[in-house]
């Protein structure tokens, strides 16, 4: 059967180079004799597995010395009790609500402290980032906490708050797919099932000043410290989801790095919001300012419609359209495995569906 274009949210697709490499490696990895799967995580053979993986990462988002790369479990849902955890020593937290996972990660945050929210987009479901300049940060916040891109609503960032509290930032589906000056953070942490690899697994980028500050309650494996003095092997950890990311990250490499695939990404987006927007079908839910490179959502205004072009995609090969039930419509995930070919293939089929529904 022939691959389909996959526009999945998460987990999604993952380039064809590495899968190929996966494949040609899953019986015996090298001239180990075993797969990946099968070798002990403290066995050299697969520390040097893990320590290519890091040194890639810190190469590809230029990781300065002074922050620890941590490859964790449990996904970025997991660092929602973590952050707050780790972080909260007078117990206050700001919190900017943009989207479903920002909201989730302030709900559980409030479960440790007093968590303020900033600025919501909350009433306007989600359509905008709020207005940071306006924002009402706390002088007294333990860390500002923002969610970058909105996987649910398409909606990003286009700027930064200034805040003096560290600023930690969920980056699970837009890391690796455009610059970060992690100097600017004082955590990125993303789930990998978006831009990096499998589910199961979440990248931790944190400035080392920071560690050293869980609460006493605060368990082992959720505790940075530990983690960072372990080498993210305090357990075992995931170490084919591992595996899997630095071969994304070589591949990632490849092709030009984070700056090469950023114009390929600019590129996606721009094929398919210049058709959204002249479309007298299709319209896109995000507000132009907002638009996230990554995920594109969209509706005809009848949910029958959309219905039927999910359903007559799918047959096309263009497979996990379908929006979230929150916003319904279409909702197309363009990550850095997506290739151009994918976006105009989809272009392609709605200028069809819309001839033919319009």
């Amino acid at each position: 059967m022939e691959r389909v274009y996959n526009f999945s949210p998460g987990p999604s697709m993952l380039a064809e180079p590495v899968l190929k490499k996966a494949q040609a490696e899953m019986l015996a990895y090298g001239s180990t004799g075993m797969s990946v799967m099968e070798m002990s995580h403290r066995s050299k053979m697969y520390t040097d597995i893990y320590d290519k993986a890091v040194a890639d990462l810190r190469e590809l988002m230029a990781v300065p010395e002074d922050y620890e790369v941590l490859f964790l479990q449990g996904g970025a849902t997991q660092q929602f009790s973590a952050i707050p955890l780790n972080l909260m020593v007078k117990g206050k937290a700001d919190y900017v609500d943009s989207g479903n996972f920002a909201h989730l990660a302030a709900e559980e945050a409030k479960r440790y402290g007093e968590v303020n929210i900033a600025a919501t987009s909350r009433a306007d479901t989600y359509t905008y980032v709020p207005d940071l300049s306006s924002a009402a940060f706390d002088p007294e916040a333990d860390y500002v906490h923002i969610t970058q891109n909105n996987t649910i609503y398409g909606t990003r960032f286009v700027e930064l708050p200034d805040v003096k509290a560290p600023l930690v930032t969920d980056a699970s589906s837009m890391i690796l797919s455009e610059p970060m000056d992690v100097t600017k953070y004082g955590v990125i942490y993303a789930g990998a099932q978006k831009n990096i690899g499998p589910s199961g697994l979440c990248v931790l980028i944190v400035r080392k000043d920071l560690l050293g500050r869980a609460n006493p309650l605060c368990p082992k494996l959720l505790n940075w410290e530990v983690q960072a003095k372990a080498g993210s092997m305090y357990n075992t950890p995931n170490t084919w989801g591992i595996y899997l990311a630095g071969l994304g990250f070589e591949w990632l490499k490849s092709v030009g790095g984070v700056e090469a695939i950023e114009k390929v990404n600019i590129e996606k987006a721009q094929l398919l919001y210049d058709y959204l927007d002249e479309s007298k079908l299709f319209k896109p839910t995000a507000q132009a300012k907002y638009r996230s490179r990554m995920n594109v959502t969209f509706v005809t205004g009848d949910a029958d419609k959309d219905a039927a072009f999910v359903k007559a995609a799918a047959a096309r090969g263009l497979v996990n359209l379908k929006g979230h039930r929150t916003v319904g419509g279409m909702r197309a995930s363009i990550y850095n495995a997506m290739p151009v070919d994918g976006v105009k293939a989809l272009v392609a089929f709605m200028k069809q569906f819309e001839a033919e529904n319009a």
